[in-house]
């Protein structure tokens, strides 16, 4: 813990009545970053005021997500690896998440798919290698879109639970096919989060053609099935969107991201919560800038 007498004299004025006095203490706290974490926990761990605790704790919440702020831009600026990101999202949740257990989980089901996979395969047996794996051995499940369950979107929650909805399983999905370079990517089909074998010799940043007749089939994270053009078709007919060629483009990382921020923040659509629906968003416009 920091000690000095100007963090004493700040933690005095948490209860100040007044608006004004607590902003300005709040935000000189904040300030310290997470070095000020312990001392606030230890003030919350002797206060027996519980309006005080409500303070305290959400001045805990606000230094963890200033640095997750940062956090954020240091990963949309670099290589923007997509599991990076989703556990990022999943901090946002859990602040003092350990995502080294995570990874380590990751790499036993890539070292289990990676056995059974060899140069001979089609594409639909590649899938069928994974899918199988994740769905049949790992037992993971899907749930329908939701927003009374924050665990749902979060990766962490989907690789201890076994199961989540179709965004968090996708995007499991995906850092996995990435691992074992299979040419799996998401795309932009409305209504639905839904993945995409392509051709791996096809440049999306330079596309020739439709983009779809670069796509072999169709994968739902939901269950692993697969589905052909006609079905995707059948679809837009159903749905009556005309079958345009942005709905096929393949989805970036900092996209995906921001679709599953966007997603999370409306489990948080209440009065008691609005301000981490609004700090959830203003972290997907971060990714936007």
């Amino acid at each position: 813990m920091i000690e000095n007498k100007e963090i004493s004299s700040l933690f005095h004025l948490i209860d100040d009545p007044d608006d004004d006095v607590y902003s300005t203490v709040s935000d000189k706290i904040i300030s310290f970053g997470k070095a000020i974490i312990p001392n606030l926990e230890n003030l919350w761990e002797n206060t027996p005021d519980g309006n005080l605790q409500e303070r305290i704790e959400l001045l805990i919440h606000r230094v963890h997500f200033r640095d997750l702020c940062d956090d954020f831009k240091h990963w949309k600026s670099g290589h923007a690896n997509l599991l990076d990101g989703a556990l990022l999202v999943a901090k946002y949740h859990y602040p003092d998440l350990q995502t080294t257990p995570i990874v380590q989980e990751l790499e036993k089901i890539r070292r289990n798919i990676w056995l059974e996979l060899n140069n001979y395969l089609t594409p639909m047996e590649q899938v069928n290698v994974l899918t199988s794996i994740l769905y049949n051995y790992y037992k993971l499940k899907g749930v329908e879109f939701a927003y009374d369950n924050p665990d749902d979107y979060l990766i962490n929650k989907v690789v201890e639970g076994k199961k989540g909805n179709a965004v968090s399983k996708g995007i499991l999905y995906l850092a996995l096919c990435e691992l074992v370079d299979i040419p799996v990517k998401a795309i932009n089909i409305p209504k639905q989060f839904i993945l995409a074998y392509v051709d791996p010799q096809y440049d999306f940043l330079n596309p020739v053609g439709h983009t779809s007749e670069k796509i072999n089939f169709y994968i739902d994270p939901i269950n692993g099935q697969m589905y052909s053009h006609k079905d995707v078709e059948n679809y837009f007919k159903r749905i009556n969107v005309p079958q345009t060629a942005s709905y096929f483009r393949q989805l970036s990382n900092k996209r995906i991201i921001q679709f599953l921020l966007e997603e999370l923040s409306k489990c948080f659509d209440n009065d008691r919560n609005r301000y981490k629906m609004e700090e959830l968003l203003q972290l997907a416009k971060l990714l936007s800038e």
